[in-house]
């Protein structure tokens, strides 16, 4: 009797209590996927203008493409995968790459037009994109190839042309060393070459006049002498 007592307490505690418990479980760890999307063939890309981004322009959804992975937003979430069609994971946040892409994007490529340009975009397959992705990004490519395919956009790299402008400034500085040092040097070496003349003359100048009046004095002493001897 008291077996069948616990074992009814402990069925009792099994219906009542693991329910909620489990279910509480399953809601925190669970992350939902997006549903896949079918494609036909592998889908051309197009590059969105000032960035490597590179967007699936043929469809409802948002499928980006950006340093080598796949992208895609779906109910408030990211996800990302190695590939355009499977293998998608939960991303805990939106990257980086998503700020620098205007949110009319979609009506800027059906009308060709671009921050007010003429945009003629490029489309890309898949097997091309795979292969230079990342060579294109390290060379600049496509600022080369008529700055993006937007007629009179101004590329970016001009904003560094005024730190070249300053440089020349920097180039008359020698001058004003190579001019001092002339200016320097001559004062110097006119100053002091003439008192050195100067002072050497007169130091020659006199000896001369203290000999002649030894001299003078002996032949007088001859003179004497050859008087007393006659």
């Amino acid at each position: 009797m008291k077996k069948l007592l616990f074992g009814t307490i402990f069925l009792a505690l099994l219906l009542a209590f693991p329910i909620p418990t489990v279910a509480g479980v399953d809601v925190g760890v669970s992350i939902s996927l997006p549903p896949l999307i079918v494609f036909a063939a592998p889908p051309e890309v197009v590059v969105i203008p000032e960035t490597y981004v590179y967007v699936v322009p043929d469809l409802d959804v948002d499928i980006f493409f950006y340093n080598g992975w796949w992208w895609r937003p779906w109910e408030g979430r990211w996800y990302r995968s190695r590939h355009y069609d499977s293998g998608w994971a939960h991303y805990q946040r939106a990257p980086s790459f998503y700020a620098r892409i205007p949110s009319g994007w979609r009506n800027d490529y059906r009308d060709h037009r671009w921050g007010g340009h003429q945009w003629n975009h490029q489309r890309i397959p898949h097997q091309q994109l795979k292969q230079n992705w990342s060579s294109w990004e390290k060379s600049k490519h496509w600022e080369k190839q008529q700055t993006w395919g937007v007629q009179g956009l101004k590329p970016r790299m001009r904003s560094q042309q005024p730190s070249k402008a300053v440089q020349p400034k920097s180039k008359a500085k020698p001058k004003s060393p190579e001019a001092a040092k002339p200016q320097q040097s001559r004062p110097h070496s006119q100053t002091v070459k003439p008192k050195s003349q100067e002072a050497a003359k007169p130091q020659q100048s006199k000896p001369p006049k203290g000999k002649p009046e030894k001299g003078e004095e002996k032949p007088e002493r001859g003179e004497e002498g050859k008087k007393d001897r006659k």
